[in-house]
């Protein structure tokens, strides 16, 4: 009997392929459409999906719908932690990500499948059909590595929330995929981020090239496969690689880590681009973030048409110590009036805003970071402390501990360094060190899940709230499982 084929473009409803310019793809709208069966013949076109691939990462277009790393996923990955606290009115899906009481038709879960699956079929697309055309051999290399490298993330995303899931590499997969086993979908990672690996530029010109996959991006993710797999061995070897590049380094100020002026420098690994404020497409989680106010509180740095939708566990606030500058960074806890008189509120998240560039803050042009260098020092630091040399794993773990107690003319030096711990102890160190450093950044729940901490960790900021050993999944949305069978319900 012939198995039945249906193009995964109809199985997700996606009819046409956006395709944007090429150059300018992080700031414009991709509105040109152009059907999948007509593209594909030209270097133009080549370079136009690859561009569609990046586009749904952000926003797909103004106004509508949010892609990957819209707001979504990454939130969700805070709130189903001991990072954030939902306090957006009317949002059941954020409510229960909250307090692990979600089900497989929670609407922020659905669309996080359906984004990501989405953002891979394009990946498929540009993978099967760019190397058919006849240009530049050099450019079609370029192309399908970052194709592989997209993929691969999105795959990764998706494996670490659900388990087994369908392992769909073609533009036409059976209209009911089977599930892969979780090995399975690892090592398509690992083979897609290799490619990647061999055929990505280490940088590209700064002029048109913010926000693309490079050869250290593609080595930094491969890094953070392999931890989560616990190789601790090819996790150090990956991320030592990014660490020789010499194509990174730490700001010298956390805060310039956030500044406009800094897209796509030192720090950024790998960021999802979110054009102009004004543009078509914005970072408008910078304001959903911000505490609202009343307009007779606001002052001239105040905040405009914010709304303060997730805020942060005061138990994460409480964590920073009175040096560390990445408190002041990443929270907001004082309103200041233009009469000169302050207002003192619980801490919201602020790391994101840059005052002086865009002082309403409710809306921004900021990138977002999926992988900063910082995050690359701090699991090369885990990776071989697991590999039992514990020398180097506190001198890396201290390059970011020492940046963090830099504020913009001294180190303050009241606060040790790490030194000396014992194996277990620099475990739950580095742990912590991430969820200062990197707060708010998509990484908590995938830190609290490889690491077996959820149930315990997240009492401590919710108390009450004790997630349960089916946690460390989330449930596939009924929607898919109603139409594919051979989804699991993952204990829900």
């Amino acid at each position: 009997m012939k198995t039945r084929k249906i193009s995964f473009a109809i199985l997700l409803g996606i009819g046409m392929l956006g395709l944007g310019s090429c150059s300018k793809f992080l700031e414009e709208d991709p509105k040109n459409l152009v059907n999948v069966n007509n593209a594909y013949r030209t270097e133009a076109d080549a370079v136009s999906a690859v561009n569609s691939i990046y586009a749904y990462l952000n926003s797909i277009s103004t106004g509508s719908t949010a892609g990957v790393y819209h707001s979504t996923f990454w939130v969700t990955a805070g709130l189903a932690s001991d990072e954030l606290v939902n306090n957006q009115v009317g949002a059941p899906q954020f409510d229960q990500l909250g307090t692990f009481t979600y089900t497989s038709q929670n609407a922020a879960l659905q669309e996080i499948w359906t984004m990501h699956y989405k953002t891979i079929f394009l990946a498929n697309i540009a993978i099967e059909r760019i190397p058919l055309i006849n240009m530049n051999t050099a450019l079609r290399s370029r192309l399908v590595g970052e194709a592989k490298f997209l993929r691969g993330l999105m795959y990764f995303n998706m494996v670490r929330m659900f388990g087994k899931i369908p392992l769909v590499l073609k533009e036409e997969e059976p209209l009911r995929p089977a599930v892969a086993e979780v090995a399975a979908i690892y090592t398509q990672i690992h083979n897609d981020l290799q490619g990647a690996e061999a055929d990505l530029p280490l940088n590209y010109d700064p002029k048109n090239g913010r926000g693309r996959a490079t050869k250290g991006a593609a080595y930094a993710l491969d890094a953070k496969v392999y931890l989560t797999e616990k190789n601790w061995k090819k996790a150090a070897e990956m991320a030592k690689v990014v660490i020789d590049s010499k194509e990174y380094d730490l700001w010298d100020n956390f805060a310039d880590a956030f500044k406009l002026a800094n897209r796509g420098g030192k720090e950024a690994v790998f960021s999802v681009g979110f054009g102009d404020a004004g543009g078509a497409i914005i970072f408008w989680e910078v304001g959903q973030f911000l505490v609202r106010l009343l307009p007779t509180q606001l002052s001239e740095e105040g905040v405009v048409n914010a709304q303060g939708w997730q805020y942060p566990t005061q138990q994460l606030y409480d964590s920073y110590d009175v040096e560390d500058q990445r408190r002041a960074v990443t929270f907001i806890t004082t309103i200041h009036k233009s009469d000169g008189s302050t207002i003192t509120i619980r801490p919201y998240i602020q790391k994101y805003w840059d005052r002086v560039a865009e002082p309403k803050g409710n809306e921004s042009s900021q990138d977002f970071p999926v992988i900063r260098y910082s995050d690359v020092l701090l699991m090369y630091a885990e990776a071989m402390n697991e590999d039992d040399q514990p020398l180097v794993a506190h001198e890396y773990i201290n390059k970011v501990r020492k940046r963090a107690r830099f504020d913009g003319t001294v180190y303050k030096n009241t606060v040790p360094d790490y030194n000396g711990l014992g194996k277990e102890a620099f475990r739950a160190a580095v742990l912590k060190e991430r969820r200062l450093e990197l707060a708010v950044e998509g990484h908590r729940w995938f830190d609290l899940a490889r690491t077996n901490t959820l149930e315990s960790l997240v009492p401590l900021a919710k108390p009450g709230v004790v997630p349960a050993a089916r946690n460390y999944l989330f449930p596939i949305p009924q929607t898919e499982r109603e139409l594919n069978s051979n989804l699991p319900n993952n204990g829900y």
